[in-house]
């Protein structure tokens, strides 16, 4: 992870794919960042993680360009594997160091009601409802996506929508 970061921070990346110009890199990123970096904050709830797991998607890609065939889809799949590892590290973090374990949800993030909301929702739930509703994935792609079944998508949203609900009653 540390040499992952150093790595950024030097800006080596893999050469690119040999049908791979710099340009067409550059369009996928323009085209495709700040919808990705959305998509991550929702999931995760913080802006500054979501930058730093779309960054490391756009790494991956850059080396691999010219073997994507929908580099958008790709980058999304990566997108979301990347919070769910975020999550996982968070996890392990908390159960590792209950007394310095640290909000992971930032401080200045907006308090918008349903921000909260989702908040509120198991990361399953929330990643499920973001992909349908934000995204506009069909159930079987979120199920693809997240390597379940087509009935866990539905019973989670099912779920996260009547919770969804009740916070918005209250």
């Amino acid at each position: 992870m540390i040499a992952d970061a150093r790595e950024r921070a030097t800006g080596d990346l893999p050469e690119p794919g040999p049908d791979v110009s710099p340009e067409g890199f550059a369009d996928i990123y323009a085209r495709e960042h700040d919808r990705l970096v959305r998509l991550a904050a929702l999931v995760l709830g913080s802006t500054a993680v979501a930058e730093d797991v779309v960054q490391d998607a756009f790494a991956k890609l850059y080396g691999r360009l010219d073997r994507v065939d929908t580099p958008a889809a790709w980058l999304r799949t990566v997108v979301v594997n990347g919070c769910r590892n975020e999550r996982r590290r968070w996890a392990v973090a908390r159960r590792h160091a209950p007394l310095l374990a640290v909000d992971v949800i930032e401080r200045d993030a907006p308090t918008h009601e349903l921000i909260d909301s989702l908040r509120a929702l198991s990361t399953r739930q929330r990643t499920v409802v973001v992909l349908r509703f934000y995204e506009d994935l069909p159930e079987a792609e979120i199920a693809r996506l997240l390597g379940i079944r087509v009935g866990t998508v539905k019973s989670s949203l099912h779920r996260a929508l009547a919770r969804l609900r009740e916070e918005v009653e209250q």
